[in-house]
């Protein structure tokens, strides 16, 4: 039986594509909130309540993508 060593190497920081995938990030969770302002319709109470609450934090974390892409777009321009 021969015994191989494997040595892992990590993968390259490839950050070329960062803004992109941001950005697809930011569209995704717009279109989950405007979903989610139709099913609100049709929800109960304590439902609309969890739908609201959640939706404050994707807006939140919409806030924090973006301000995101800005270092990132600027960190692209400095190379």
């Amino acid at each position: 039986m021969k015994v191989v060593k494997q040595h892992n190497q990590p993968n390259p920081d490839d950050r070329s594509d960062n803004v992109e995938k941001l950005q697809q990030k930011v569209q995704d969770t717009i279109e989950n909130i405007e979903a989610t302002h139709e099913t609100m319709q049709f929800a109960s109470g304590k439902e609309k309540e969890a739908i609201i609450a959640k939706n404050h934090r994707r807006e939140e974390s919409i806030a924090a993508m973006r301000a995101e892409i800005k270092d990132e777009a600027h960190d692209q321009q400095q190379q």
